[in-house]
């Protein structure tokens, strides 16, 4: 029996020294596969997150929450077309741009774009509120809200709160 261990033994040792420098080798490539030093913390969105959807449309959205959370209203508002409307609890129909400068004006909080996604001609943005000038005070900083666009010519047609499950879903949307 011990003959039979010790011819056996002598079988897989080779392989066992093969297999192991292999194997090291291997996962040695397996972990430098994709690293980048700029690569995206997990909390930030990724450039493939943001412009899901048509990126035009993006662009129009991402400009619109910046301006908005500048406190730009007059900005804001210009990414608004005539007529639109605009749904945060109540359906608003915007026939002017005072129209737009007015909805513009009643959000309580600037909203930092997060991530879109698409849906024919919907495209849904998540946002993380936040405090924006001109307000006192963002009843949901730090929150996050979606709000769903229809966008035509560069210029938002409809902007339709979307509730979210949870405590998160309690202020009102930027």
């Amino acid at each position: 029996m011990n003959q039979l261990r010790a011819l056996s033994d002598t079988h897989y040792v080779p392989w066992r020294l093969i297999a192991l420098p292999f194997i090291a080798a291997v996962l040695l490539a397996l972990s430098s596969c994709g690293s980048d030093d700029e690569s995206p913390t997990p909390s930030e969105p990724t450039e493939e997150e943001v412009t899901e959807g048509p990126e035009a449309d993006v662009e129009v959205i991402r400009a619109w929450s910046e301006a908005l959370t500048e406190g730009d209203i007059d900005a804001a508002a210009e990414f608004f077309a005539t007529p639109s409307v605009a749904e945060n609890g109540i359906t608003i129909e915007i026939e002017t741009i005072d129209d737009a400068v007015l909805f513009n004006e009643s959000l309580p909080c600037g909203a930092v774009l997060e991530s879109t996604e698409s849906q024919g001609e919907f495209i849904t943005a998540t946002f993380r509120l936040s405090q924006r000038p001109g307000v006192p005070e963002c009843p949901g900083d730090g929150n996050t809200a979606e709000t769903t666009f229809v966008i035509e010519d560069g210029k938002i047609v409809e902007w339709r709160r979307v509730a979210l499950p949870g405590p998160e879903s309690g202020g009102q949307a930027a």
